[in-house]
């Protein structure tokens, strides 16, 4: 991936910090989270689980706050402009050991970023993540969370975007690996004119389970959100899906939507869906839906009426059945790793 800067993480411990652009001439700071401890104190002081995700929020973020390891600290000042995606890469290789990585994006008014969080390994281990995003007015923020832990891992991810007027977010979720996956992701909407996506990809087989739980928090006028989760099953795995819309008194205008489809390849497979709204404005545009369903033999049939095997043509359809997200997602080389890992599923 071409990157103005990356990071990656070994274990409990930062092993390479590599500068491909001078960041410090625009004062915006990435670093692994101790040295910002040490380096920027008030800034960490001021931002690290107090906004977005309070250690109070639930029992994973509880332990999170009290024992976390490695993280990363991404302060963009304001009307600072970062063209190439910052990355930070995660490999957690001793097997059977816990890690509580931490994710912490501040951008000042008017500025922009994008920001790739890279998961692996975690064999037999356990994940217990959080992720926060603090969105100055104005700002831009695109992050990626791509998650390929081993399938005997256990995951657990609390993720929150805190956003002020005009602010732009685009979240892509990607869900590859771990035996188990509990994912709580908050987008929370607190000035006029914001605009938010957040969009998931999954993908379990075998007997994996994937559960997402997500909150559209809508608190100001004239705010925008859309969210769009699609995700394959194979063998005897299982998705959980479960959102919600709120819109708060006086958020007028609200324009939000919400919908997760399941494309069932096994009838082993099993996949629940549960959108929800909660609407206390009366001026708004709230909708959601769910769609659980198999391949459809009509479409087989198409394209083997024009000369493709049935492995191929229901390779096509799982391909295009996921286009939708893939289409959004703004960092190429990011795009290309989606489609390689999705091929590999499908074949597996």
């Amino acid at each position: 991936m071409d990157s103005a800067a990356s990071m990656v993480f070994e274990d409990s411990g930062l092993r390479n910090r590599i500068l491909n652009t001078n960041l410090d001439e625009h004062g915006v700071i990435f670093t692994d989270l101790q040295r910002a401890v040490l380096e920027y104190p008030e800034l960490v002081r001021k931002y690290f689980m107090t906004e977005a995700v309070k250690p109070d929020l639930n029992k994973f973020t509880a332990l999170h706050a009290a024992l976390w390891d490695t993280g990363a600290f991404v302060y963009v000042p304001a009307k600072a402009r970062v063209t190439l995606p910052l990355q930070v890469i995660l490999n957690q290789c001793t097997p059977g050991v816990g890690g509580y990585h931490h994710t912490l994006v501040v951008t000042e008014e008017g500025a922009e970023v994008t920001v790739v969080d890279d998961l692996l390994g975690a064999k037999d281990g356990l994940q217990a993540s959080v992720v926060e995003l603090i969105l100055g007015a104005g700002s831009v923020v695109r992050y990626m969370n791509l998650q390929d832990f081993e399938h005997s891992a256990w995951n657990f991810l609390t993720g929150r975007a805190v956003m002020s007027r005009d602010a732009d977010l685009r979240w892509i979720q990607v869900s590859w690996g771990s035996r188990l996956t509990k994912a709580f992701l908050d987008v929370d909407l607190m000035g006029p004119g914001g605009h938010a996506e957040l969009l998931g990809i999954y993908f379990p087989t075998g007997e994996q389970h994937i559960d997402h739980q997500t909150l559209q928090l809508h608190r100001a006028p004239h705010c925008f959100s859309d969210l769009l989760f699609n995700g394959a099953l194979k063998d005897r795995s299982r998705s959980v899906y479960m959102g919600v819309i709120k819109v708060f008194p006086g958020a007028q205008k609200t324009d939000a939507y919400q919908r997760n489809g399941n494309l069932i390849l096994d009838p082993t497979a099993r996949a629940d869906s549960i959108p929800g709204l909660e609407i206390q404005a009366d001026d708004v545009r709230c909708t959601h839906g769910a769609t659980v369903a198999q391949v459809e033999e009509e479409y087989v049939f198409y394209l083997m009426a024009r000369g493709l095997s049935r492995p191929q043509a229901e390779r096509m359809i799982v391909q295009g059945f996921f286009q939708a997200v893939l289409d959004r997602v703004p960092v190429e080389s990011v795009v290309h790793k989606l489609e390689s890992v999705i091929e590999r599923k499908i074949g597996g």
